[in-house]
This record gives C-alpha cells, structure tokens and sequence, in this order.
C-alpha cells in the first residue's frame, strides 16, 4: 500500500512516541482514582499536580492559574460563559472568522443572556483591524469581553496578542485570546501578556486527543461550567483524564524544548511548498498574510475552480495524501468556510489548506505537487 502523506497538522497530530511512554502507566498499573485518599489514589494526584506545575512553568503562570479540561472547545465555552455570567460583561467583540467553538458560544449567551456580540472589521490580509477594534471598545458603554483568537486556524493569521490585550486592560475589557493553535508551537510568556482567558488542546502539538487546559488569570473569579463534583479546586466537576493530562504536560514540555529547531524546520517546509505550488501551477495564490505575521505551520492555498479541483480533496485522498478544505472541525463536511467568505469570498476559486509538522519532509511536498499537477 503506499505511504501516507499526512499535511493536516492543524486538525491534529500523531502522538509523540515520549509521550505515549509517559502516559502508559496511568494507563495501565497506576490506575487509582485521583480523588482517593489510598496509595494508588494518592499516585494518580500527584501525576496530576506535577503536570499542573510543569504546565504552568512553562507558560510561566501559576499552578492555581492552570484548569484541565477535556479541550479547546470545552475550555472556550467556559471563558465566554463564564465572562457574561460572572464577570458582568454585556457586550461580547469578536470577529467573523473566530473558531466555531468561540462563535457559536458568543450565539448561544446571546440568545439566552440577551447580549450584545460585535463583529470588529478585518483588513483585507484577513488581520484584526486594531482601530477598529479600539473604536468598539472606547464607543460601547457596556463591560465587553473581547473574544479574537491568538492564530487563526485556516488562513494562519497571527494576531497582536499584546496590542489587543493593552486595548482591553485601558478599556477594562476581558479579554479571551483562543491560543489553541500556538499553544505548543510558539513560547507564552503568561505574566507579560495582558490576558484573562487562554485555552489550549494536547492533540495540537502531538499529545493525546481529548485533553485540554484553560488558563484563567488570578485575578478573575468565575464559577464552574461542569458541576457534580470538587475536583479542580471545585472548577470543573468529574474524574480527572490522568493519563491525558500527563501526556499534555509531556507534550508541552517536548514541543517547548525543541521549539526553535522544530519551528525553523516547519516553517522552511511551508516555504519549500509555496515556492513549488508557483512553479508549477498556474494562478494560485494564497489566503492571509502568507509572508508576515502567520503561522509557520499553514498554508492556505486558494486554486482555480474546475469540475477537477471541486474533487480535490477527494482526490487527494485517493492518492493516500491528507489535506483539509477549510476548517479542521468541518473536515470532509462541504459545507463551505465562514472563514472563507469573510475574507476572500470568490466563486471561481476552491481552497486548500496544507498544514505541517516536524515529521514532513521535501520528498512529501514533491509528491503533493506532482499529483496536484496531474488533477489540476
């Protein structure tokens, strides 16, 4: 059978072989529940706080400041809710190519909390408009959360973190940055970055899937989304996922370590492809701020509509290469991306998003482009 090409890293990763080591004995022998007081309890809270502790210093943050959750999804659910709940905030500002886990939970406080959600305006290479962005906040009476995602997920857009978080500290706005795609792949620094809420997901940076973490300042107190029980400090009710959670701090600790080596090597990959893709296919072009402020990790390749490339995907496939359409969430659902339409709405144009990691090689992106080649 021939080998897989797998280039949609930003759905998510194969997991580390050193993390998988570190999550087999939660797995297997040290299988006691964490909120036990007996021996085998008290092993599975003490993985659990030494992960927390790992966690929060490499984020440079505090242990108390770190709350695991089953992902990204669950973790901004608990940031929006949480902000017009408890933190009085009666505006939301957000933008129309957020995540859906952030827009579809802005939707929901809207309905049931009778908010107000803003859309702030994007230049034309798909960045926030900071000005715009400052207009909303200084012209709205009401305390706003500011929901805008640290890196967008299709386009890769990076945004201003610091820029947008001293926005909110002068307009005494909260702000919720969705770090679920740089988390793992770029250093945070938590005590110099002006946030309240930052969300992160294992399987992003090759641990495990269903685990995640919300970071959430000290100096915010919310209540719990999740009741039932008083595990994390009485934050999020249920067993704890033990293995999952040692397999995030483990994975955080890999990827922070081997960030610079690993960081250059991806993004000279990217490169390698862009500069193929021009070479040899006609009229592409490419979606965000490609040559700036982007993501090492994606590429989003805009190419001209056919009755070929409406199957590309597919065909993809069928050659055994991995790639996504638009939004990793919506991943072979051809329901179009809201991303997409906000950004660069053009008929006569499908999309692809080409996403790597430190497993990619040149030899991968030859065959890519000779099968592209042979479709389009």
């Amino acid at each position: 059978m021939k080998e897989r090409i797998y280039l949609d890293n930003a759905a998510t990763t194969s997991l580390d072989k050193d993390v998988l080591d570190a999550m087999m004995p939660y797995l297997t022998t040290h299988y006691g529940n964490p909120s036990s007081i007996y021996s085998y309890g008290r092993e599975s809270r003490l993985a659990i706080e030494n992960s927390r502790k790992l966690i929060a210093k490499l984020l440079n943050a505090h242990p108390s400041e770190i709350f695991f959750t089953s992902g990204g999804t669950e973790s901004t659910s608990m940031a929006i809710l949480a902000a017009v709940r408890d933190l009085n905030c009666k505006h939301i500002i957000t933008s129309p190519i957020e995540h859906h886990a952030t827009l579809h939970a802005a939707e929901y406080v809207q309905k049931t909390e009778k908010i107000t959600v803003s859309n702030v305006s994007l230049l034309p290479n798909g960045h926030i408009n900071l000005e715009n962005l400052a207009h909303l906040l200084s012209s709205i009476p009401e305390k706003c959360l500011v929901a805008l995602m640290h890196a967008n997920n299709e386009i890769g857009n990076l945004s201003d973190i610091y820029a947008i978080g001293d926005l909110c500290k002068q307009n005494n706005a909260i702000y919720f940055a969705d770090t679920v795609q740089t988390l793992g792949h770029y250093p945070i620094n938590l005590r110099n970055t002006p946030v309240h809420f930052i969300t992160g997901s294992a399987h992003k940076f090759h641990g495990p899937k269903g685990v995640g973490i919300i970071y959430i300042n000290e100096n915010v107190k919310i209540k719990p989304l999740i009741y039932g029980g008083a595990q994390e400090r009485n934050m999020r009710a249920g067993t704890e996922n033990v293995a999952g959670i040692v397999g995030f701090a483990k994975a955080l600790e890999i990827a922070s370590e081997n960030y610079l080596a690993d960081s250059t090597y991806i993004k000279s990959i990217k490169l390698y492809m862009m500069e193929q893709l021009r070479k040899h296919l006609k009229h592409v072009n490419f979606n965000g701020d490609v040559a700036g402020s982007s993501l090492y990790s994606v590429l989003s390749v805009n190419i001209p509509s056919s009755e070929k490339s409406e199957m590309l995907i597919y065909n993809l496939d069928i050659n055994h290469i991995c790639a996504s359409g638009g939004s990793a969430c919506t991943s072979g659902a051809n329901q179009g991306s809201h991303v997409m339409q906000a950004i660069n709405n053009n008929p006569n144009q499908d999309t692809i998003r080409f996403s790597f990691s430190k497993h990619n090689t040149y030899k991968e992106i030859d065959a890519v482009i000779k099968v592209l080649k042979d479709i389009v």
